[in-house]
């Protein structure tokens, strides 16, 4: 196995520091970082004092605490402006959103994780959101699960090892049963969640393949929990696994 050297190692921990922001709070000190990372406090105060420079932290000046800046900003805005996977599923978002009245989300499959990429709220007044650009574990929600279900047996197993921590007090933790529902879900095609992520949020999701067969995305119907109901899944899920396949075809997937 290569060594790694002092520049990749190096850009290695820019990068941590900068993915920190992305998975916990909006703003972190000096201390909690290095804490998170295993790092020295001085390391991490001038990786900070270097990425503030470029304009991709701020310092907030009463909390010592960075938050990301507007060039972290921008580069996320043009990663979302360039996602074939968006406009690639955009038009069928709408369209699922109009079908049901709620809100339709995509999902990307992301290290670790995954990320919304995209979402087209429901016309109800009271509806449901969801934070884009923010990572979230596979186990938790429909979106989440619907991808993990088809991953590569190796890569299932160890998101199965652990730690599969609680977001709410409906997160599916225990490895056993979470496997059992994995093997439902490949079966039917789709995942369903209430409450697993978000309290009192329901959701039906099913997966988004590229050109190679393997899974990338995920898209999702997402309401308040007393309006997916066992009869709102049983209408909707042939939806979204069509709209699911739709774009599938549109990445490139023959499957």
């Amino acid at each position: 196995m290569t060594e790694p050297t002092p520049g990749t190692e190096a850009a290695a921990r820019v990068a941590d520091v900068l993915l920190l922001f992305t998975d916990g709070p909006s703003r972190l000190g000096v201390s909690a970082i290095a804490r998170e990372l295993g790092l020295s406090k001085a390391v991490v105060h001038r990786i900070l004092q270097s990425l503030a420079t470029r304009g991709m932290v701020v310092l907030d000046p009463d909390s010592r605490q960075y938050r990301l800046g507007p060039a972290a900003t921008a580069l996320g805005a043009r990663a979302f402006r360039d996602s074939d996977l968006r406009a690639s599923a955009l038009d069928l978002l709408r369209a699922l959103r109009d079908e049901t009245g709620e809100t339709a989300t995509l999902t990307a499959l992301v290290p670790d994780g995954r990320i919304y990429l995209d979402q087209v709220e429901g016309t109800h007044e009271i509806k449901m959101t969801v934070e884009l650009g923010r990572r979230f574990p596979l186990h938790a929600g429909s979106s989440g699960k619907c991808m993990l279900a088809f991953l590569p047996e190796d890569a299932r197993r160890r998101a199965l090892a652990g730690p599969l921590t609680a977001l709410t007090t409906s997160t599916v933790t225990d490895p056993d049963s979470l496997a059992a529902e994995l093997d439902e879900v490949r079966a039917r095609g789709f995942a369903q969640s209430g409450g697993e992520r978000q309290p009192d949020a329901g959701s039906v999701a099913a997966p988004v393949f590229g050109i190679t067969g393997e899974v990338i995305g995920s898209i999702s119907v997402c309401g308040p929990r007393y309006r997916v109901t066992e009869e709102f899944v049983e209408k909707i899920a042939p939806r979204v696994v069509d709209t699911a396949e739709r774009i599938s075809r549109r990445m490139g997937h023959r499957g």
